[in-house]
């Protein structure tokens, strides 16, 4: 085991045995180097690694806020390798609309059957921001996979809301590469915004399994309009 390696054994034991939890701050580098006797380079390797995988944030200077503090942040670093797997080509676009479906059309259906309803003022906002006619095709699909993203959260599924964050950035990349091979983008626009209403119409009225069966069709309908 390398040095970096027993300081990110050391704070995994403490997260699961809880003497570290969201909020604390981590033991400082002098602290952590002569416990484990590892070099304070070491134990800056370990925060970095930790800060990548959204476990931890740092600040610098001296004060209250200074240091390494335990936060949760699972998409930062499950998004972050899924972008690099992309794009090398090693996870296949076909594999990310299935997985994409298989989590959205879930989602979709618990969110329909949630007591009490979830509020969906938020995913309204951004339904109303898309109308508008000026927005280029990289503004739309912007919003176009937050809107996906707070439709998956409705669910109250932590670990889906967090995959389907995870995912955004890789969804984003296909969607949009897509666009030159679209005969009239402005029409396929207003299509993608009808299938959005009606989607969040079925969640709103607790039609589950239609809410699911939408988006499938709506995902699907777009991947069969670049491919062609």
């Amino acid at each position: 085991m390398r040095a970096h390696e027993l300081v990110l054994e050391r704070i995994e034991r403490d997260l699961a045995d809880g003497a570290l939890a969201i909020g604390d701050r981590l033991p400082g580098e002098r602290a952590l180097a002569e416990e484990l006797s590892v070099s304070r380079s070491s134990v800056r390797e370990a925060i970095r690694v930790l800060e990548a995988m959204g476990v931890v944030r740092t600040a610098v200077g001296s004060g209250p806020d200074a240091g390494a503090t335990v936060v949760a942040d699972p998409s930062s670093s499950i998004g972050s390798a899924l972008r690099l797997h992309t794009a090398t080509r090693h996870l296949p676009i076909a594999d990310l609309v299935d997985t994409r479906i298989l989590l959205e059309s879930w989602a979709l259906r618990e969110a329909a059957h949630r007591r009490p309803r979830p509020d969906l003022t938020a995913v309204e906002a951004i339904l109303d921001a898309m109308d508008e006619v000026a927005l280029s095709p990289e503004e739309f699909l912007r919003l176009d996979a937050a809107f996906h993203v707070a439709m998956s959260e409705l669910a109250g599924n932590v670990v889906v809301g967090a995959m389907m964050a995870a995912l955004r950035d890789s969804i984003h990349g296909y969607v949009l590469a897509g666009v030159p091979l679209l005969d009239d983008w402005p029409v396929v626009a207003t299509t993608l915004c009808a299938e959005h209403r009606a989607i969040l119409n079925a969640v709103r009225r607790g039609h589950g399994a239609r809410a699911g069966k939408l988006v499938d069709a709506h995902i699907h309908g777009y991947v069969d309009l670049i491919r062609r």
